[in-house]
This record gives structure tokens, sequence and C-alpha cells, in this order.
């Protein structure tokens, strides 16, 4: 370990730096105060060895500077026999122990460094698994919170799947109760699907599934639910948003579609696609989640038995 000691009196330093050195440490040494925190600041050490009475500056200042600079910084000080009360204060300003000269056995001096290294160790092993428990935590939150996502998400679009869609839209029902709010919900088909599937091929029709899961998310606003509710049904739910304003989200939805160039997994032209959408708004057509649901399902059949690539709203009063 690098250890710093500190000491006007060049034969202790050179007594120190021996017995360390034998003990395998790294041992760097200052004649003054001053020089060992200029050391210290420049590459500051784990242990530092001080003597307390020095000139200039004070193995107590010294002390006390290395502790404000890193509290974990270990500091033994060398007293005489005359002084150890002051030992004692510097016990008390953090110092973790003291060693009195002049040394009657130098191997005392091994035995104290030695429980200061394995303090340092200590702390510093214990600051590792600290590191490793918060960092497999936050690993463990990370994958908690993408488990929870694709629970929660369909395996093709990415939008979010039946089962959320369902949760909130009853939350929305609740919220919009208490608030005395309203939202609208549309339900979107893709016309002719089956046949397209058989002439073209599933893997295109997952790709005009996934173009369209596209330009509904950029379309819509970020406040907006947008899920696949099964097969090449989607749904949006809009918050804040009167049926009136709905159906003509829906319509501007059904136009953007029928206007795209789809492209295939080869990028060859698909030809057109179109939607068939069917919106109906809360309260307006229903207490509930399971009644707003009814009402966008009937409105999509008739948008589809009316010619499709079209937006129909459920009609006001059949709640």
């Amino acid at each position: 370990m690098r250890i710093l000691v500190v000491d006007d009196d060049e034969s202790l330093r050179g007594i120190l730096a021996m017995v360390l050195g034998d003990d395998g440490h790294l041992v760097t040494t200052a004649e003054s105060g001053e020089e060992a925190l200029e050391l210290y600041l420049a590459d500051p050490f784990p242990l530092v060895i001080t003597d307390i009475r020095m000139g200039g500056m004070s193995g107590i200042e010294l002390l006390q500077r290395l502790k404000e600079t890193n509290p974990e910084t270990e500091v033994i000080v060398i007293t005489s026999y005359a002084s150890v009360d002051t030992a004692v204060t510097a016990l008390r300003l953090g110092a973790y122990d003291y060693l009195v000269k002049p040394f009657e056995e130098l191997e005392f001096i091994s035995n104290v460094v030695a429980r200061a290294v394995e303090k340092i160790r200590l702390v510093h092993d214990n600051r590792r698994m600290l590191d490793n428990l918060v960092r497999n935590r936050s690993e463990l939150e990370q994958m908690n919170r993408t488990l929870q996502d694709l629970a929660v998400r369909d395996g093709l679009t990415g939008l979010y799947n039946r089962r959320y869609f369902r949760e909130t839209i009853a939350m929305e029902v609740n919220r919009c109760r208490r608030h005395k709010g309203s939202f609208s919900l549309a339900f979107l088909d893709v016309d002719h699907f089956k046949i397209f599937n058989d002439s073209q091929g599933h893997p295109e029709g997952d790709m005009v599934l996934k173009t369209l899961a596209e330009l509904l998310t950029e379309r819509l606003r970020k406040t907006d639910v947008i899920a696949r509710y099964g097969g090449e049904e989607f749904v949006f739910l809009l918050p804040e948003t009167h049926k009136a304003n709905g159906v003509y989200c829906a319509e501007t939805v059904c136009r953007l579609i029928a206007g795209h160039d789809f492209t295939g997994t080869n990028g060859q032209s698909l030809g057109q696609v179109t939607v068939s959408i069917g919106v109906a708004a809360y309260p307006d057509d229903g207490a509930d989640a399971e009644d707003i649901v009814r009402r966008a399902d009937e409105a999509l059949y008739a948008a589809k038995t009316g010619g499709r690539n079209r937006v129909s709203a459920a009609p006001d009063g059949g709640a």
C-alpha cells in the first residue's frame, strides 16, 4: 500500500521507511507538513503517518487538512511519551491510532500499520460490494421495467397490446367520471386484409401492420394510447377529445393510410391499403368502458358495411 511518512527528523523517517518497505509497502517521505500536504493533494495516499510536533505546520494541522480533503484517509500520528494527551486529541479529530517514540520495538510499527491497512482494505471492499449491489439493483430494476414493458406490448408492432388497452380505458373512464372529462375511442380495421395475406403472403402482411403502427404513432399525440387489439385491428384512445374532434382525427388517419405507399420486405410496392374506422366517445355513447368499446365496434361494422375506407361515428342517443 502507498504510505506517506511525515517527520522533520531524517533518522526517524529512515526507520519508518525501512520497516514499512520491508513489509511490502510503497513509502514516500516528507520532512514537513507543508511538503506532505502538497504531495497528498497531487496524488492522495490512503495512509499517512505523521509526527505531531514539527516546525511549521504541525501534525494536528496536517491531520485536519487531510480529513477535510478526504475523511476516509487514515492517519497515524507519532508522539513522545511527554505528549500523549496531544495524541488523544488527534484521535478525537479522526486519527486512526498513534505511535510513541522512541520506538521500543519495530514490530509494533508493523502491527499498528497492518491494522490500519486492514481497515482501509475493508472499507474499500465494502464500498465495492455496495457499488455492486447498487449496480445489480439498477440492472434488476431495468430488467423488471423491460419485462413489464414486454408484458404490455405487442410483439410485432411494438404498440400496446389488448390487455394494456383494457386496463387503460377503464382508468380513463374513472378519471373522466371524477373530473367530468371526455375521450374518444377509435376502432380501426384493415380492409380485405385476409385477401391481402392470401395473395401477398404473411410476411408482407406483417410489414403492412408494422407500417400502420408507425403511421399511427407519427400522426397521433404522445398522450394518445395506441394498441393492437388483435389481428389486423387497432384501437386508439384520445383523451380530452370530444366525438367531433375524434371523428376528424380518425378521418385524417384514414386519408393518411389510403395515400401511403406501402412497401414490402424487399422494398417492392404493395399497392394501396385502406382502413375502416369506427368512433365512439365518453360520455356521449356510454357510461362505462364496455359501452364505449361496444359502440366503437358497432361504428366500425357500419364503416365496413358502408363501403370501407371510411370513418363511421356511433349515432347519438344509442348508449
